[in-house]
């Protein structure tokens, strides 16, 4: 049950945000081997000033928190974090180095929604 959270200074339209929105589920039930009913994105347009990259570059900024169950493999999470970062530069034109992926990793039941609770990740 991942919480996808983006800030990003790109200017971008509700239809670019849709898909979007669907490009980063398809990428993580890719990558994560996991289906798409249960990955929840949110796309907040921020101001310039509202953040900061030490390395940053001119270009749009494009940070990704991801709110994960525990239990995937460091190789899983960082093919994940690639995909979404080659996505957003090609897509979007956000340079390399204005973006940043986190990972917080929490215990399946502490992800849940009205009808289920997160269980265990049981592959690797």
């Amino acid at each position: 049950m991942p919480l996808l959270q983006f800030d990003t200074t790109c200017s971008l339209s509700d239809a670019e945000k849709e898909a979007f929105a669907e490009r980063v589920t398809a990428l993580y039930t890719s990558e994560m081997e996991t289906t798409a009913g249960h990955v929840a994105v949110t796309i907040r347009d921020r101001e310039p000033a509202d953040l900061h990259l030490g390395r940053a570059v001119d270009g749009p900024l494009l940070f990704l928190d991801a709110e994960i169950r525990r239990g995937r493999s460091f190789e899983r999470k960082r093919a994940f974090a690639l995909a979404v970062m080659e996505y957003a530069g090609s897509e979007f034109g956000v340079p390399d180095e204005n973006m940043k992926v986190v990972f917080t990793e929490h215990p399946g039941e502490a992800m849940m929604g009205v009808d289920r609770v997160g269980g265990e990740w049981d592959g690797e």
